[in-house]
């Protein structure tokens, strides 16, 4: 039997993973809700993902997985093409460009990344993602379908409510203090919902008749390999966000997890957390930057408080209700919040080149910039039919080849950068 204080050490350790839980919640929904998927499936595929982590990872490292923000246009583009099963095949493939990653690293160290993925390269992939998507979130924000094609609620009232929602994520998210700072887009959420409810734009007749327990709605994945070849690019840079979070972790903590467990280990379960999430009907699984902050702020480092978040969302993915009311949520509210996340992501793209001071005076970066951003925002189509690249996954491409290509292979280093290590 356990005794008192492991008793009470196990519920404070569970009380904390539904801490961590709330601070990753409303980003964790608002991909499936955004992508037309299940909210209930990302629960549980978040949760499954976590447990395969840490398993993984050998539970050393403090994180909790869930729904990538980098894949919502490539799904949404893939969904209208291929259809939901070919684009979680295409999903599961991305898991194992991560696996293919891990296993690199594990035998060449990590130099081969920043050769083949500079900053330069980067940059624009991220700011191709952000800038890609500002029209679905304009729309939706104004009452329409994330395509513009239906105006789902009077434009007034949509931006009443889609303004109200954006505000108070603004608010909380700069003058914010403790754990309230990290649920900006909650306390969005919330604001918006209460709005639409005395509104009238909300029904609650679905939520009423769904059943308290419910087995999430999971969907099956085919091979398609037109959705492979369309995805596969796109998990370059949530690979590279996922290093940039380890590292961030391993500030927090004071420990270096790149090292132990090692990065292979983390870039594998995370590689193994997206297919999974793939093979069942979930968004593809990253680690979360918002839960970081958490563990930065409760100074609680330990990793089994991430296994009792994942615990959690397992639980909650068979709640029938929790899910109706998760999907009962009006589009204005999703693109209230949007305007800012969507534009958040495009400026993580913009700063990754002003930290690394990248020189776009030299021909060669302002060449791989320019198209890049040009190819990813613009609709640009390459090949037809079947065997097509467009979108995120094109530019991805394209940013490579031209960083390989082109003379002059360090030219992402600023001048000043390059005296100091001359130095």
């Amino acid at each position: 039997m356990l005794d008192d204080h492991t008793r009470d050490s196990t519920w404070r350790q569970a009380l904390a993973g539904s801490q961590m839980l709330f601070v990753a919640f409303g980003a964790l929904v608002l991909m499936p809700l955004i992508t037309g998927m299940d909210p209930n499936v990302a629960l549980f595929t978040a949760g499954i993902g976590t447990l395969i982590f840490h398993i993984v990872t050998k539970n050393q490292v403090p994180v909790f997985l869930a729904s990538s923000f980098a894949f919502i246009a490539p799904i949404l583009a893939s969904k209208a093409d291929f259809g939901l099963p070919a684009t979680l095949g295409g999903l599961v493939a991305a898991g194992m460009v991560y696996m293919l990653l891990s296993a690199l690293v594990k035998f060449n160290g990590t130099g081969f990344i920043d050769r083949l993925l500079p900053p330069v390269v980067i940059g624009p992939v991220i700011m191709s993602i952000g800038l890609g998507l500002a029209p679905v979130a304009a729309n939706m924000a104004m009452g329409k379908a994330g395509d513009g094609s239906a105006q789902l609620i009077p434009n007034d009232t949509a931006l009443i409510i889609s303004m109200s929602a954006l505000v108070t994520t603004l608010i909380v998210a700069v003058i914010g203090s403790g754990i309230l700072r990290l649920v900006p887009i909650l306390m969005g959420v919330a604001v918006g919902f209460s709005l639409s409810w005395f509104l009238g734009v909300i029904d609650f007749s679905n939520v009423v008749a769904a059943p308290w327990f419910a087995i999430p709605k999971f969907v099956a994945p085919e091979l398609n390999w037109s959705a492979i070849l369309f995805m596969l690019p796109v998990a370059i840079a949530p690979a590279i966000e996922h290093i940039g979070d380890v590292l961030a972790i391993s500030t927090v903590t004071g420990k270096n997890y790149l090292k132990k467990p090692g990065l292979h280990r983390t870039l594998l379960g995370d590689g193994l957390a997206t297919s999974a999430a793939g093979m069942l009907g979930g968004p593809p699984n990253t680690t979360y930057s918002e839960v970081t902050g958490a563990v930065m702020l409760t100074k609680n480092f330990n990793p089994k408080v991430m296994v009792w978040a994942a615990i959690i969302a397992i639980v909650l993915a068979f709640v029938g209700k929790f899910g109706v009311l998760l999907q009962s949520i009006p589009v204005p509210v999703m693109g209230g919040i949007l305007c800012l996340l969507f534009g958040s992501i495009a400026v993580v793209g913009l700063n990754t080149l002003i930290r690394h001071q990248v020189d776009l005076s030299e021909a060669r970066n302002l060449v791989i910039v320019a198209v890049t951003l040009v190819f990813g925002i613009g609709g640009m189509v390459i090949g037809a039919g079947d065997v097509s690249l467009k979108g995120i996954s094109l530019c991805g491409i394209v940013a490579i080849l031209l960083n390989l290509l082109l003379p002059g292979g360090k030219g992402w280093r600023s001048k000043k950068l390059d005296e100091q290590s001359v130095e």
